[in-house]
């Protein structure tokens, strides 16, 4: 059980996550919905912190990100290759330009106001873009097998090895088993970000930027596992933000 910080006269830290936009049904309705995983919801108030969901918009990151805390960059679709400058692979699939261009617009906004950011699988192959990296776009051509992204809608599990005495080592241990699902990576990392953690085949799995407090990707998915152990540690650096924000 979650205790409430506000018990102990702590703001309990509000945590802003990027949604998807898609064509959704529900009932008897099939529309455009703005959507996420329960999952990141679940893992953010097993971590102590309040998930508001942070749907694609053309404008207002910086009004928006004066309501929260911290950002989760959420999984999702492949990052249009035009973001980095490259030309698209054929196995690259279902882009959403409009998604990109606000989850940059957010970073760059975090990353003015000095939030902590948590990028989980797109998420964190959107923060190596916003530092000015590159993807690869798709995975199999590289290291010749499928198992980062096993069958459709189903979850694929890697033992990652992570660099002592890094950020992300401090909250998962240097070696974990993870759940994966993607096909596209980190190929060139941007300015800045350093990589921390990689699979047996040699693909980063972790970046973090080790100018910052707390900005840091991972290609797996910790909320499909309810592994609260990244979230919380990006709670615990966003208490800072809660009580300045309390002070407002």
């Amino acid at each position: 059980m979650v205790s409430n910080d506000c018990d102990n006269g702590v703001p309990r830290a509000v945590v802003g996550v990027t949604t998807y936009s898609e064509e959704a049904g529900w009932g008897v309705w099939r529309r455009r919905a703005d959507l996420l995983p329960r999952s990141y919801v679940d893992t953010v108030l097993a971590s102590g912190g309040v998930p508001v969901l942070l749907p694609p918009l053309p404008s207002g990151a910086r009004e928006a990100l004066r309501a929260v805390d911290a950002l989760v960059i959420a999984g999702g679709a492949d990052v249009d290759p035009a973001s980095y400058r490259a030309e698209p692979h054929p196995k690259t699939t279902g882009v959403r330009p409009e998604r990109d261009a606000w989850e940059l617009e957010l970073l760059r906004e975090a990353l003015a106001q000095d939030l902590p950011v948590l990028g989980v699988c797109r998420g964190m192959q959107v923060l190596n873009v916003a530092y000015g990296g590159t993807l690869t776009q798709h995975l199999p051509d590289d290291v010749g097998h499928l198992e980062h992204l096993p069958a459709r809608a189903l979850f694929g599990t890697t033992e990652v090895r992570v660099t002592e005495g890094s950020r992300v080592a401090g909250m998962v241990g240097d070696r974990c088993t993870v759940s994966c699902y993607h096909h596209q990576a980190v190929r060139d990392l941007g300015t800045g970000l350093t990589a921390v953690a990689w699979a047996a085949d040699g693909t980063v799995e972790a970046v973090e930027d080790g100018n910052r407090e707390f900005v840091i990707g991972v290609q797996w998915h910790p909320e499909q596992d309810i592994d609260a152990r990244l979230f919380a540690g990006l709670v615990q650096a966003a208490r800072k933000r809660a009580r300045v924000r309390e002070s407002w």
